[in-house]
C-alpha cells in the first residue's frame, strides 16, 4: 500500500490510538508511549518508499517497536509504570481490585523481555495473525507462534506468584 493511497491524515486518525497502546504495553510509560507514537508517524510520513508489509497496521507496529529498542539501547534504563486511569462508572472497590491487577500485569509484563511483551501484545491486544507478528518482529512463523505460547507461560507463572492465593480456593 502507498502512502499516497492513504493520506497521512486518515493514517493517523484510523492507527494512532493502535499504535498508542501498543507502545504503551511495551514501555509502560504514557509519555514515552506518546513520544513513539509521534515519531512512528513521523517517520512514516518521511517514508521514501512503500510499504512494505501486507498490512499497514504491522508496518506502523515495526516502526513503533523499533522506535522503543532504539530508545532502550539509547537510554539503557528501566521505566516505571504510571498508574491506569480508572473507570469512572465501576464501584471505588471494584476499580481499585482491577486498578491493581493492571498493576500487576503491566508489572509483570515489564519483567518479561522486550520480544515476549511485542509478541504478546501483537496476537492478544493488536488481534495481528502469526504471519503479521513474524514479519513485525523478524521471526519466523512457527518461532512466533512458540514465542507466543512462551511469553503466555511466563506471564501467567509470574502472574501467580505475585497474586495472592484465596484461603477459600
Amino acid at each position: 500500500m502507498s502512502m499516497n493511497l492513504l493520506t497521512f491524515n486518515q493514517l493517523y486518525h484510523t492507527y494512532a490510538k493502535d499504535v498508542h497502546r501498543f507502545a504503551f504495553w511495551l514501555c509502560g510509560d504514557t509519555d514515552e508511549a506518546n513520544d513513539i507514537t509521534l515519531e512512528t508517524f513521523e517517520r512514516a510520513w518521511l517514508a521514501d518508499s512503500e510499504i512494505r508489509t501486507e498490512t499497514v497496521k504491522a508496518y506502523l507496529f515495526t516502526i513503533a517497536r523499533n522506535r522503543f529498542l532504539y530508545k532502550r539501547r539509547r537510554h539503557k534504563r528501566h521505566t516505571l509504570l504510571n498508574e491506569a486511569m480508572p473507570d469512572t462508572t465501576t464501584a471505588l472497590e471494584t476499580r481499585t481490585e482491577l486498578q491493581s491487577e493492571l498493576q500487576l500485569t503491566l508489572e509483570a509484563m515489564q519483567l518479561l523481555p522486550e520480544i515476549d511483551r511485542a509478541v504478546l501484545i501483537l496476537r492478544a491486544e493488536e488481534g495481528l495473525s502469526y504471519e503479521e507478528i513474524a514479519r513485525t518482529t523478524g521471526l519466523t512463523i512457527t518461532a512466533a507462534k512458540v514465542k507466543v505460547f512462551r511469553a503466555r507461560a511466563k506471564l501467567v507463572s509470574l502472574l501467580s506468584k505475585t497474586t495472592p492465593r484465596n484461603e477459600h480456593e
